[in-house]
């Protein structure tokens, strides 16, 4: 066999293997942005910039190998590594939340422990070996061909140090010509991937991160004048018809994990009702059921519908509050009620510890958190990431009825989670037949919550809790992604999920139940931000001075859109996604933008002024009046024994979503 023999001049040269490092890297990350990511390419402009933003990276990081000289080929595959093993990590987290790492969910799977960490073995292919075939490929070289080079010199790292910066800028430039403010107003993590590439995402999301950090140290109360002025004219006054119409009533909220409204009213192919109990509901006419409501949750998922709820401000961008912002001034549900005489609780069958919420709910008010100490955690209660709904709810009835009335509380199911994989002796309800085992067990799954809801709201009624307390239930975020959508589109009975499609798939539902009150099915646009300035005016308490971003949904000035986390919006005169106008009765895309144009910059001014307030930590400069401001110190979560308990880990099978 003839060997293959290099010009002994290219086996010397160093930068002979640069560049092979370079290219190989180049073609692999090229190749993953093809294969791994929905980035929503559409015109030949980003077509060309997906092809080139990896180049500035490749060609930066690789060229720090240059100043090692001796040790240049080692440092080199190093480098490739540790790039590799990045990208390989947002492809893993890709697959099933469709969005990328950001320094922030780095500290949210520290927080969250072994919950979040025992998945990663079903995250990978075999396959992906691929994504560190280049590094096998310069090792063998290294070894190899490249045995003995000649050591790079100082110039050699400038040339190549000059040639990245001169690439990055005409990458940035063009990137700036499509997509106009990309650095300074853009919510969405895909067009930062998109137009400059995973890497230089990263650095971008490393240096946003110092700055927020030094956002709050440089804050002072004049920041929270443009908020205030903003707020005061966007102000939704409550409606006169249902004002104070609770007032005095027990309030309590149900989180219906992972549940969208698609559900409501769904049968099977033999005519079984999917949600009989929650289809009740929405038809009876005494309680209140939104069918146009949308979830606004980013990357801290049940914890950012949480937020939301209580705070009526927006989740943060990347990451999630109760984790990077727990420690800021919140003027919350629990706190806002402790000043007309509650009491308040959080019943969830997980320990405190997930999600940081035994930090941030002292932040929040709350007077108390029974959580997975309270209950009984047997295998045969537990599943996924906790408790199952029917012992939680049945084990939670005695302690809701040793609380003090009036009371404010919140209910966090768990059952209805990815993969919604159901015990055999839990259920007897048919699966899906979709072609896809996650979509198909969703049917079972969010069939055993509505029994166990209907079973809890029995319980109330038979204890006379029912007939003088609010009852609030909400979907706090999507169960089924994008990565499901061949499924979803035979379950909707359609071709395909376009992108306007998928948007309104963001519905979930919403409840409200006032003992008195005649409801009915409520067809106004609205949001999880909305929720806590429409309950609090039920409650009789006017919320023109508090710094909040909702829409009382019942008010005659409530306006009709949602925001979406990333500044995408829905609204009746239309859809806008990645800055395109879609109808939002047809879901065709429209010619222009015009009909979207109004609210989008609203919708943008809203999001930056509530990371103002977040980031900044601007509420500690500023009291509405006649709050009480609470000291989170005065508060200590005990176990059921009166003393600080241990938390056990919940083994989980998998993280699409929570």
């Amino acid at each position: 066999m003839t060997k293959i023999r290099l010009p002994k001049k290219i086996k010397n040269s160093h930068i002979s293997f640069f560049v092979i490092a370079v290219l190989l890297f180049w073609i692999k990350t090229y190749a993953a942005y093809q294969i791994e990511f929905n980035l929503g390419i559409d015109n030949n402009l980003q077509k060309f910039l997906l092809l080139i933003n990896p180049l500035s990276s490749a060609l930066f990081f690789l060229g720090l190998a240059l100043l090692f000289k001796k040790r240049s080929k080692l440092v080199m595959i190093i480098i490739n590594f540790i790039l590799s093993f990045l990208l390989y990590a947002n492809i893993a987290y890709y697959r099933f939340f469709n969005d990328f790492i950001t320094v922030p969910v780095l500290m949210q799977t520290k927080t969250n422990g072994g919950q979040l960490g025992d998945s990663a073995l079903s995250l990978i292919s075999p396959l992906d070996i691929f994504y560190f075939l280049d590094t096998l490929i310069l090792i063998v070289l290294a070894l190899t061909v490249f045995k003995k080079v000649t050591v790079p010199n100082r110039k050699s790292y400038k040339i190549v140090l000059l040639f990245a910066i001169t690439t990055f800028l005409f990458n940035l430039g063009l990137a700036e010509k499509d997509r106009p403010q990309l650095l300074t107003r853009s919510f969405d993590r895909n067009y930062l991937v998109k137009y400059l590439g995973a890497y230089n995402f990263t650095i971008y999301d490393v240096i946003q991160n110092i700055k927020s950090s030094s956002q709050r140290a440089l804050a002072d109360s004049s920041d929270i004048t443009d908020v205030e002025n903003y707020r005061k004219a966007n102000y939704a006054a409550p409606n006169p018809i249902y004002f104070a119409k609770a007032k005095g009533m027990n309030v309590l909220y149900i989180s219906m994990e992972s549940f969208q409204s698609f559900m409501i009213d769904y049968k099977m192919p033999n005519g079984q009702e999917v949600t009989p109990f929650l289809n009740s509901l929405a038809h009876d006419g005494n309680t209140f059921y939104f069918d146009n409501f949308y979830h606004q949750t980013g990357q801290g998922k049940t914890s950012d519908a949480e937020f939301l709820m209580e705070n009526s401000l927006y989740p943060m961008a990347q990451g999630a509050v109760f984790v990077n912002k727990a420690q800021n001034t919140y003027q919350a549900m629990p706190a806002i009620l402790k000043g007309q005489g509650y009491s308040s609780a959080v019943f969830h069958g997980n320990y405190k510890t997930f999600w940081n919420r035994n930090v941030i709910y002292k932040a929040f008010g709350y007077d108390q958190f029974y959580d997975a100490e309270y209950y009984n955690m047997s295998d045969e209660n537990t599943k996924n990431y906790g408790m199952k709904d029917k012992p939680f709810f049945k084990e939670s009835i005695p302690m809701l009825e040793s609380l003090k009335q009036p009371f404010y509380t919140k209910f966090i199911s768990l059952s209805n989670h990815f993969p919604f994989e159901m015990d055999p002796q839990d259920t007897d309800f048919p699966a899906g037949d979709y072609g896809d085992s996650v979509v198909n067990q969703y049917f079972q799954s969010a069939h055993y919550m509505d029994q166990a809801l209907e079973q809890f709201i029995n319980d109330l009624k038979a204890d006379g809790l029912y007939d003088k307390t609010v009852i609030v239930m909400y979907g706090d975020h999507y169960g089924i992604s994008e990565n499901h959508n061949e499924a979803m589109a035979k379950v909707l009975g359609v071709d395909e999920i376009t992108p306007a499609i998928n948007a309104k798939l963001q519905k979930v539902p919403l409840f409200i139940h006032v003992p008195g009150v005649k409801g009915g099915v409520q067809h106004q646009i609205g949001g999880e931000v909305d929720v806590r300035p429409t309950v609090l005016h039920l409650l009789g308490i006017d919320t023109k001075d508090y710094m909040e971003f909702g829409s009382d949904l019942l008010s005659k000035d409530h306006r009709n859109w949602a925001a979406f986390r990333n500044g995408d919006f829905v609204s009746t005169d239309g859809i806008q996604l990645n800055d395109k106008c879609y109808s939002y009765d047809t879901t065709e895309i429209l010619a222009d933008n015009t009909a979207c144009k109004s609210i989008d910059e609203k919708v943008k001014t809203e999001l930056q002024m509530s990371d103002e307030i977040v980031y900044k930590d601007l509420l500690r400069f500023y009291k509405p009046e006649g709050f009480k401001a609470i000291n989170p110190n005065d508060y200590e979560y005990l176990g059921p024994k009166g003393k600080t308990t241990t938390t056990k880990t919940i083994t989980t099978t998998t993280t699409e979503s929570n």
